[in-house]
């Protein structure tokens, strides 16, 4: 990654602002559809805003994937910077949540207007025209012009973090996440021996995928790859 596509994703993330966030959670056992309202300033130019207006599609999430981080979770991204940003969660924050569910995002339906007004009026009339909505799902965000597509992205990672718990909840309650007492003392006395040989540390993996209970031991998993300094 180059050091310009870095500072221009940190750029995007350190100026992009929810002005307005969806009010339910991402869907358990569907897809979801976030309608957003991106809002930035034209660069060299005085009291004009661009306004994108379109639809962020979030997956079913997958609570377990076997090659997690294999493929890019994104899909209709143009930008080179959407994708730095994703290879550099993968690189930097390997235990986030988000990486690990198979979900999929994607971005449709995009349209754009110019408006010559100051940001606050445009950002005000949008709001106002949002709350006579009776939409659970339409986010509202200040961005940067470029690369805004990594604003979009933003979003989406703190939404699916936020749902996660509401996820493993409601699919606990289903039964559709196994019952974390069974082989519990198995996993202990493997996890012991993935201390002792770091080499164990992708068949400690490969199990905890297979008996479906990754995401009960996660933090863990990932607290002793970073202890052990990677998968061995």
């Amino acid at each position: 990654m180059s050091d310009k596509d870095s500072f221009d994703f940190w750029y995007a993330l350190q100026n992009t602002q929810l002005l307005q966030g969806p009010e339910r959670s991402l869907e358990t056992f569907g897809a979801t559809r976030i309608k957003y309202h991106l809002i930035t300033e034209v660069m060299d130019a005085v009291n004009q805003v661009r306004v994108r207006e379109g639809i962020l599609n979030a997956a079913q999430p997958q609570i377990l994937t076997p090659n997690f981080g294999a493929e890019s979770p994104i899909e209709g991204f143009q930008d080179e910077e959407s994708e730095a940003f994703m290879q550099w969660l993968k690189q930097h924050k390997p235990d986030l949540r988000f990486l690990h569910y198979g979900f999929k995002i994607s971005k449709t339906e995009v349209s754009e207007n110019i408006i010559h007004e100051s940001l606050e009026v445009v950002e005000g009339n949008v709001l106002e025209a949002l709350s006579k909505e009776k939409d659970g799902f339409n986010a509202v965000l200040r961005g940067v012009d470029q690369p805004w597509e990594v604003c979009l992205l933003k979003l989406m990672v703190d939404l699916v973090e936020k749902s996660m718990p509401h996820h493993v909840k409601e699919m606990q309650g289903r039964n559709l996440l196994p019952n974390p007492q069974l082989g519990q003392q198995e996993i202990e006395e493997d996890f012991a021996a993935a201390q002792r040989d770091h080499t164990r540390i992708p068949y400690l993996h490969k199990k905890l995928q297979q008996r479906q209970v990754f995401d009960l031991y996660q933090d863990r998993f990932f607290d002793l790859v970073r202890r052990s300094g990677g998968m061995g």
